[in-house]
């Protein structure tokens, strides 16, 4: 072998060492100037590339964006969690059969409804057939903390419930009933779950005419009972097998005629519910209806991807901070023409987040001192579904929750100039974002502070709800959002890298106290269910 090839090789091996032994020992400083615009735009190139097709929920070309992503932390050294860089759950494609049949018989006359005129099936709603008298629940929610329970001397055991939408008082903001309650007890979900508790076999929701103009039943908009959607159009839900699910119906006036005599006179107990939160349930006399629910699913999988690093303190190990985005966005654009550009490529939403968290899990990895608390990197998936993965997450996780410290959110971070970022949820998490603020002198944003925070609109609001402080660096809104245009070249790549420095730097503080933080309660935080 030649002297000077001999000499290379030398070099390049020497090389590799040293890279590999600095790569695990860097101080702070150097480890947060791997987060460079380079980087991200490397990150962001990738996984908005049209050859991922818009990464939908869920798709190949999604798997192959989790390979990618789980790959990166396995060759940075995070630990998997429970032996895998995968958190996988099951979805199901629900679609809507043609035997569906809602018949009520009041006084011994029977009254056979029709569908999309009368009722509706919900998505959610389980395959099977009830008949059972039919029991009216006010606003379907029990409340202890609030001292209201629509179920309260009703005997909803084997019954099926008739409930109003929405919760009472919905537009006055000095009621116990408004802010986070809203949410809390106004979801369909928190209403058919309640209904179930006190053995109710079958739900139906009315739209109460305080509220709304229009009585006509929607429930979900299923493709074979319209003209315009596309017959693919399935809702797509997360699918729990154990989960207890029973016929769940969104009907219309009719119901409302046969159960109260007019829908005045259900307007009426409305008003006087919201006046003085007193529940007026009953048991409507001579009243039983059958539902049968036609629901057919397909069962699929999709996946969050974890990365773990161990906490170095004994004391402080089993406590975690999270950071996470989603990676997942919206799919093909059906409509466009053959010549038309139809890749929603999601460069920005969330490509950007995606690789804010990478740029901090790579940071982290290289870290000479580990942090004393541990941390968990997840991507998730089907956030915009519904932010699928993080609910999956927080029903099944893979820490305990009230070990979780706090979570950070990145969604969004390369758009709309290059010095502005949002903290959404700053006014509830005080502790955190001073921690923000102070860590912000390394990066120089300007953090206006923002009147009305919609909660609701990304992963961190499913750890919020369930009372984990939480920050959401957020760079705005823009008119690329949920086109075709949200392409890699639009997006700014040195904003993105200063927002996850910033990450990286409030991540650093939150993992080396050992103190906790607050979390306000919120009020006017939007209902994302309704």
């Amino acid at each position: 072998m030649p002297y000077s090839l001999r000499f290379l090789i030398l070099v390049l091996a020497l090389s590799a060492i040293s890279l590999h032994g600095s790569a695990q020992s860097l101080s702070p400083g150097k480890s947060a100037r791997l987060i460079t615009p380079e980087f991200m735009c490397d990150q962001i190139y990738y996984l908005a590339s049209d050859s991922m097709k818009g990464r939908n929920t869920p798709s190949a070309q999604l798997d192959s964006a989790a390979a990618y992503i789980a790959g990166k932390f396995r060759d940075w050294g995070l630990q998997p969690v429970n032996g895998s860089y995968y958190q996988r759950f099951p979805l199901s494609r629900t679609s809507l059969g043609d035997t569906n049949e809602l018949k009520v018989v009041c006084g011994n006359v029977p009254h056979l409804l029709t569908i999309k005129t009368d009722y509706v099936p919900y998505d959610f709603s389980s395959a099977a057939t009830v008949t059972a008298p039919v029991v009216f629940a006010g606003y379907g929610i029990t409340a202890p903390d609030l001292d209201y329970d629509d179920y309260a001397g009703l005997d909803a055991k084997g019954k099926i419930v008739l409930v109003i939408r929405q919760v009472p008082q919905k537009d006055d903001t000095t009621s116990a009933f408004a802010g986070q309650n809203s949410s809390k007890y106004g979801s369909l979900a928190a209403k058919t779950k309640n209904a179930i508790e006190h053995g109710a076999v079958g739900i139906m929701f009315m739209n109460g005419p305080v509220y709304f103009s229009s009585l006509k039943p929607r429930g979900y908009a299923w493709p074979s009972l319209s003209k315009i959607i596309p017959k693919d159009a399935i809702p797509l839900l997360v699918y729990n097998p154990d989960k207890k699910t029973i016929p769940a119906m969104h009907v219309g006036e009719e119901i409302m005629k046969l159960a109260f005599g007019t829908a005045d006179s259900l307007k009426h107990m409305q008003e006087a519910i919201n006046k003085d939160l007193k529940p007026r349930s009953f048991a409507i006399p001579g009243m039983t209806a059958t539902m049968h629910a036609d629901i057919m699913m397909k069962i699929t999988y999709t996946q969050n991807v974890v990365g773990y690093i161990e906490g170095r303190d004994p004391a402080l190990k089993d406590e975690v901070v999270i950071i996470g985005a989603h990676y997942d966005h919206v799919g093909m654009d059906r409509s466009s023409k053959p010549e038309e550009d139809s890749v929603f490529n999601g460069a920005d939403d969330n490509a950007s987040g995606t690789s804010g968290v990478l740029a901090n899990a790579l940071a982290f990895s290289r870290l000479k001192e580990k942090p004393r608390r541990s941390m968990l990197f997840i991507l998730f998936t089907g956030e915009e579904k519904g932010l699928y993965g993080s609910k999956w997450y927080i029903d099944h996780p893979l820490f305990p929750l009230q070990n979780t410290m706090a979570m950070l959110n990145m969604d969004m971070i390369s758009m709309n100039g290059s010095d502005t970022l949002y903290l959404v949820g700053s006014k509830l998490n005080p502790d955190l974002t001073s921690i923000v603020k102070k860590a912000n002198h390394k990066t120089g944003f300007k953090i206006p502070e923002q009147e009305h925070e919609m909660l609701g609109g990304s992963d961190h609001y499913n750890f919020y709800k369930q009372g984990i402080p939480f920050v959401f660096f957020f760079a705005g809104l823009h008119p690329d959002y949920h086109t075709v245009r949200d392409n890699p070249d639009r997006v700014n790549c040195y904003k993105a890298s200063r927002i996850a420095s910033l990450a990286f730097y409030t991540a650093l503080r939150i993992t080396n106290e050992d103190r906790h933080y607050k979390l306000l309660s919120g009020k006017n935080d939007g209902d994302i269910f309704e």
